[in-house]
C-alpha cells in the first residue's frame, strides 16, 4: 500500500518514491557545528540522489536532568538553523513542545515536529496542523501503532494534509526500547508516510544515570530492516565526535559513517520498493 505524497520543501516523502532522509545534530550547539553536519550530510545524500532535510532541535525539553544541555533558545536557535537551511539550499525541521511555538516556528522551517512524549498533545497537533506546514509526528514509546491514527485525525481536522509518521520504538520494561517492524505495516493504513528513526530506537533511556544511553551498533541493522519493510524515510542523528555531543552522543551516528549508512539504507529501500 502506498501512502500519500507529502512535500517538505523540494524533498517528497511518500507516494511509493524512494525514502528520503532527515538528519543532523540533536540539539544544535553551534552554528558552525550544525553547518559542518548539514554539508556533510548533503553531500552524501546529493551522490545517492535522495532528498535530505536537515533537523536540529533548539530546545531539548524532555532531557534526562535538569543539568543537561537544552539548546540556544528558540530565538537563537531558529535563527540559526534558518540561516544554515538557506545556506545548504535544503529544508527543515525542529521540534516544537507547547502550542504557542507552532507559528513562530512556521515562520523558520520547512516542517514541525511533534516529540513522542507529546503525540497525545491535541492543542500541540492542532496548532502544528494550522499552520499548514507539513507535521512529523513520533510515535509515543507507550502507544500502540494502531493508536497513532487519533494523532493523524486531530492534524487533519485542520484542514493539513500534510502529516508524517515515525517510528521510535516501544518502551520494553525498564530502560529500553524495541522496534516492531509491523508498526510500519499499521500504521501506513493511515495514508500518511513513515519513517523509522533510526538512531532513537536504540536509546537506553537514562541508561547512563543523568543522561540517556544507546547502543549505536544497532543502528545501520535496524534502519536495514526497516527499509526493506519498505518506509518512506529514515531519520537519524549525526555528529562528528558522538562522545562529546551534547545530547544523545551514544546513539548518534559519527558523522564519518553517515555515507556508509546511507548507501545500505538505499540499496534495501530499492529492494523493497521494486518489489511494491
Amino acid at each position: 500500500m502506498r501512502t500519500r505524497e507529502v512535500r517538505v520543501g523540494k524533498v517528497v516523502f511518500g507516494g511509493g518514491r524512494p525514502a528520503a532522509f532527515i538528519g543532523g545534530p540533536c540539539v544544535i550547539e553551534s552554528e558552525a557545528l550544525l553547518r559542518r553536519v548539514g554539508l556533510a550530510i548533503r553531500k552524501a545524500c546529493a551522490a545517492l540522489k535522495v532528498g535530505f532535510v536537515l533537523k536540529a532541535s533548539y530546545d531539548k525539553a524532555n532531557r534526562t536532568s535538569v543539568k543537561s544541555y537544552r539548546g540556544p533558545g528558540m530565538e537563537e536557535g531558529l535563527s540559526i538553523l534558518a540561516k544554515v537551511g538557506k545556506e545548504l539550499g535544503v529544508p527543515t525541521v525542529t521540534d516544537v513542545h507547547e502550542p504557542q511555538h507552532a507559528a513562530i516556528a512556521a515562520r523558520y522551517v520547512d516542517m514541525l515536529q511533534v516529540p513522542a512524549f507529546l503525540c497525545r498533545q491535541t492543542d500541540l497537533l492542532v496548532a502544528c496542523g494550522r499552520t499548514g506546514k507539513a507535521v512529523n509526528v513520533k510515535k509515543g514509546q507507550f502507544l500502540s501503532p494502531w493508536d497513532m491514527r487519533h494523532a493523524v485525525e486531530k492534524i487533519r481536522s485542520t484542514g493539513n494534509m500534510n502529516v508524517l509518521l515515525t517510528e521510535r520504538g516501544a518502551s520494553f520494561g525498564y530502560g529500553n526500547l524495541v522496534v516492531d517492524m509491523r508498526s510500519f505495516e499499521i500504521m501506513r493504513a493511515f495514508g500518511a508516510p513513515i519513517i523509522h528513526d533510526a538512531t532513537h530506537c536504540v536509546q537506553l533511556p537514562g541508561g547512563n544515570g543523568a543522561t540517556t544511553g544507546g547502543q549505536r551498533e544497532f543502528v545501520r541493522p535496524l534502519a536495514r530492516a526497516a527499509a526493506a519493510v519498505g518506509v518512506d524515510g529514515v531519520f537519524f542523528e549525526a555528529h562528528p565526535n558522538p562522545e562529546k555531543a551534547f545530547s544523545d552522543g551514544p546513539n548518534s551516528l559519527k558523522l564519518s559513517d553517515v555515507p556508509d549508512f546511507l548507501r545500505e539504507v538505499r540499496a534495501f529501500d530499492a529492494l523493497s520498493k521494486e518489489s511494491l
